[in-house]
């Protein structure tokens, strides 16, 4: 049954640095590394490891994620809506539609969980 639970490693060397589809850098120059860590067995779910430096990114989300908050701060506004900030130890869901800004007020490090299907 050890197979059934997945401890991450820590992210690894190699990171994905470009921006994730749907980012789009509006405000000051924020990168962005993604380390997937782990997929579900039939592929339909992925998890991991995301940091971001300062800025803004106007994003449009295709799938469902959840969140937890390790470090820095942000502060997400839904296009027509109110803003949201979020501290380390938050834990938060976007739901697939969202469009708005992910506002990178502190450098950022998350553990994510994406349903692709």
């Amino acid at each position: 049954m050890s197979d059934m639970v997945y401890r991450f490693p820590a992210p690894g060397p190699e990171p994905m640095v470009t921006d994730l589809e749907g980012w789009t850098k509006i405000e000051g120059n924020p990168t962005m590394r993604t380390w997937v860590q782990h997929s579900s067995l039939d592929g339909s779910v992925i998890s991991g490891t995301w940091a971001a430096t300062t800025g803004t990114w106007h994003t449009v989300y295709k799938f469902y994620e959840f969140v937890h908050l390790i470090e820095g701060q942000i502060t997400i506004t839904p296009e027509g809506g109110e803003p949201v900030t979020l501290r380390p130890g938050d834990g938060f869901v976007v739901e697939p539609g969202f469009k708005g800004t992910w506002k990178i007020e502190a450098p950022v490090k998350k553990h994510f969980c994406i349903k692709l299907k």
